[in-house]
């Protein structure tokens, strides 16, 4: 046996011996790398946390099989890719897509059961050879363990937004869609919210959505401020026993005694949510003019101890959301939208958990918030457009008049003069250690625990109750933010049930919506330019190649066998 042939079994037997001992090692030791610059592949602590525990299996079904637009395959690869990095931290974590109607005789059936399992179908264009057609989709997945089941969305409505824009937009928001279904799975609930009563806030039917769907997070129960005017310290002592109040619109002031005992639950570190009107409409008999009056609900002390005012005035936007009224003679009535100033839309820039990739918030007769320097860490969560005009009260609200100039102002652009106010805070959070609105001053009823400063909580201020009404369908509460005569969604439902999460989050959860993925698509308006030509790049560079290669192959052929 030569030199050489020794040589070369020697480094055959190594190159075996090496791959043996790595196939043993990758049985003891595992390990995925992300290489994109955005990290998206990488999960956070938060999401890790959700599943930490799991000792048995959670079972997945994505129902995102078939055929499907480019962006809409994007989405299903990236879900495909985050379930298997969820798989990979959590061998229990299993997974399938499924396409729910393939192989069913009644499709229609299958299509009303998912629909009243509150499983929407999405309708999507398809383009193919230059035709265009509609499809059904239904960008869902259920997670089943122990019994439960929790519904996952993949697809977030955006108002105005292309199939591209909308799926950019949920891929950012996937790792936290399934990190929250998994904790709801996972972990049972053990936060209380109350929801204030008393000092005529919103019927239950006008809330009735928002809170169904808190309730799959947090314990929810009325409570009412009523018995503070009897018995104040076990009024006190039964709302400490809650982790967060909600004020959705109170209409009636707030007594001192109930506010001496609001006031003592914030310093005990208790979490707050208000939604303040801070002006009423009134309709005169005689003239049947409406008038905007500014209310008052016996809070500004409070409120300003803290940090805030909500003014007694009224914004007007031009970023706004249409209204729709009726023009004819009953069968003969038409419907049509026209700007509505005094319905802003905000959009919020921030990068804010609570604000972060979340579609406009539709306001209704909204008020100017000024912050107040004190020690607390204050966020503008929400406010105007630059375009903004401030309305003092009383003020007159006639559509007669609006509409028409609402109408010039959005063709010919508003006037300058008019529309200074700039961006005008409409929702506030307060952050940190908060100041006792009733230091110094006599007690309406005597504390044995009077407390003069909180423990560090967090308090959201929103100035307009309507944030989070929901609309009625023959007396059935619609989603929140779906708005029956336009059609449109607007974020309200995403932004309250955000922000509640943010007020009682102790594990971060929220923090994965910062995550920012930059999600690239082709531009349609160039591949349908240039498709023959990358048609034939693609047909004739592998055959050019591969005759290269040919020609390449046989020249060093020749020459080695000339020698």
């Amino acid at each position: 046996m030569t030199h050489t042939n020794k040589k070369h079994i020697t480094t055959f037997v190594v190159l075996v011996l090496g791959l043996v001992v790595l196939n043993v090692l990758s049985q003891y030791v595992y390990h995925r790398f992300d290489l994109t610059q955005d990290q998206r592949y990488t999960l956070s602590e938060a999401a890790k946390e959700t599943i930490a525990s799991v000792d048995s299996p959670i079972i997945v079904d994505v129902f995102l099989s078939g055929t499907f637009p480019p962006e809409f395959r994007r989405l299903q690869a990236e879900t495909k890719q985050l379930l298997e990095e969820f798989a990979a931290y959590n061998p229990n974590i299993r997974y399938e897509f499924i396409d729910p109607l393939e192989g069913e005789e009644d499709p229609e059936a299958i299509r009303q059961q998912l629909a009243n399992f509150g499983l929407t179908a999405a309708q999507v264009e398809v383009r193919e050879d230059g035709k265009i057609s509609t499809e059904l989709i239904y960008p869902w997945a259920l997670a089943y363990y122990n019994d439960k089941t929790v519904k996952i969305p993949l697809l977030k409505n955006q108002l105005g937004a292309s199939s591209e824009e909308r799926v950019n937009s949920s891929i950012q928001n996937l790792e936290y869609a399934f990190a929250d279904g998994f904790n709801k799975l996972v972990f049972p609930k053990k936060r209380k919210v109350a929801v204030l009563k008393g000092n005529d806030q919103l019927d239950d039917r006008y809330i009735a959505d928002f809170f169904t769907t808190l309730r799959e997070y947090y314990f929810i129960a009325p409570f009412t401020l009523d018995s503070a005017a009897v018995n104040p310290l076990k009024t006190l002592e039964q709302l400490r026993s809650f982790d967060l109040i909600v004020s959705a619109k109170p209409q009636q002031a707030f007594t001192d005694s109930e506010k001496y005992i609001l006031d003592q639950y914030t310093m005990n570190g208790g979490a707050s949510l208000w939604l303040i009107d801070a002006t009423e409409l009134q309709t005169d008999s005689i003239s049947g003019k409406t008038i905007a009056f500014g209310t008052d609900l016996n809070l500004t002390d409070l409120f300003f101890k803290y940090g805030l005012r909500i003014n007694p005035n009224l914004v007007k936007d031009v970023y706004s959301a249409p209204i729709v009224l009726a023009t004819g003679m009953e069968n003969e009535a038409q419907y049509n939208r026209y700007p509505w100033f005094y319905n802003p839309l905000s959009a919020s820039g921030s990068d804010h958990p609570i604000t972060s990739n979340i579609e406009a918030v539709k306001f209704s007769y909204a008020s100017a918030i000024d912050t107040l320097p004190n020690a607390l860490r204050k966020t503008v969560l929400l406010s105007s457009s630059p375009i903004t005009k401030i309305v003092g009260l009383p003020a007159e609200i006639d559509y007669d008049k609006e509409i028409p100039k609402n109408l010039q102002v959005v063709n010919e652009g508003p006037d300058p003069s008019e529309y200074t106010a700039g961006e005008t805070p409409l929702a506030v959070l307060l952050e940190g250690s908060f100041p006792s609105a009733f230091t110094n001053r006599i007690k309406p009823f005597p504390l044995s625990e009077d407390k003069t400063q909180s423990v560090p909580t967090r308090m959201v201020v929103v100035s307009d109750g309507d944030v989070i009404v929901n609309q009625l369908d023959r007396n059935r509460p619609l989603e929140l933010g779906f708005d029956k005569m336009t059609n449109a969604y607007y974020g309200n439902k995403e932004f309250l049930l955000n922000t509640v999460n943010y007020l009682l989050d102790d594990s971060g959860l929220i923090n994965i919506r910062t995550k920012e993925i930059a999600v690239p698509f082709l531009d349609p308006q160039r591949t349908a330019e240039q498709r023959s030509q990358w048609q034939l790049v693609n047909v004739l560079l592998p055959l050019v190649l591969l005759a290269l290669f040919g020609v390449v192959f046989s020249y060093l052929r020749k020459r080695k066998y000339a020698r």
